[in-house]
């Protein structure tokens, strides 16, 4: 599988407290980003796949929803997470 334990833990572990750390913004929109870079690459070989593109659309949504939240909380760690992920905003 693409997102296996061991990359969540270091996803985890970089972008939250410890390995552990699920419940923090930074660490889910770090998993959401790898999920969508994911599906975009295989996206790009099945362009017919019409339920991998809803759950894309959707995807993108719930990353959107969080950096909203995030941003409306605490404007460094925005920039700060915009910033490591490389995400245009």
């Amino acid at each position: 599988m693409y997102l296996d334990s061991k990359k969540k833990k270091t996803l985890f572990k970089k972008y939250g407290k410890s390995e552990v750390d699920t419940g923090k913004s930074e660490s889910q929109i770090a998993i959401f980003t790898e999920r969508i870079n994911h599906l975009t690459k295989y996206l790009k070989d099945n362009k017919k796949d019409n339920n991998t593109k809803r759950s894309l659309v959707l995807l993108v949504g719930k990353r959107r929803r969080m950096l909203e939240y995030l941003k409306n909380r605490d404007i460094d760690r925005y920039r700060e997470i915009i910033k490591s992920l490389k995400l245009r905003k």
